[in-house]
């Protein structure tokens, strides 16, 4: 499902305009982008959450020339789903 039909579904089940539900969509990208700069988890009881994590400085190679090469640690973000969700599932 991409963004527009993320829109349109949201739109038919709250009984939305399709703009207000764009708008929604928009308010929570930017919500969460802005949390987890932050450095913040952001959490959806029955869903999962999204949690910033923050990679090891590791040592890597470049696989045309073999050459080793230091790759610096960095910040991440993941979603981890939540038993709902999961079981939801199966």
């Amino acid at each position: 499902m991409n963004k527009q039909q993320l829109i349109s579904t949201l739109a038919d089940k709250a009984g939305l305009a399709k703009v207000d539900a764009l708008r929604l969509v928009d308010a929570l990208e930017q919500t969460i982008r802005e949390q987890a700069q932050q450095g913040n988890e952001v959490a959806f009881a029955s869903i999962g959450r999204f949690k910033v994590r923050t990679s090891a400085a590791r040592t890597g190679r470049n696989p045309k020339t073999g050459e080793s090469l230091a790759i610096p640690a960095r910040r991440k973000v993941v979603f981890l789903p939540g038993k709902a969700l999961k079981d939801s599932l199966n």
